[in-house]
């Protein structure tokens, strides 16, 4: 599955919205039915994240091989972290 270039730009496009009232998580497990989706607090994932932005990170999983793990290959993705930043 992976994600392409135009998934990330889109993804991108929700995380860079400046409207805190947008249901963000929402919309990308709407978006994006066929991806795993996690929501936790930026300080409960360890590894460097994929991509930053200023109430998110975004943290890569790869679950094709029996255990699943944080990547940085967007083509292994079957699934995303979306942790969010402390103001």
């Amino acid at each position: 599955m992976g994600l392409s270039d135009n998934d990330l730009s889109e993804i991108e496009k929700l995380l860079t919205v400046e409207d805190a009232s947008v249901p963000v998580f929402a919309e990308l497990r709407r978006r994006f039915p066929t991806l795993s989706w996690t929501q936790c607090d930026a300080s409960d994932v360890t590894e460097d994240p994929f991509r930053t932005y200023s109430r998110f990170d975004i943290h890569l999983l790869d679950t094709a091989d029996h255990c699943a793990h944080i990547t940085s290959d967007p083509g292994r993705a079957t699934g995303v972290i979306l942790a969010r930043r402390s103001a």
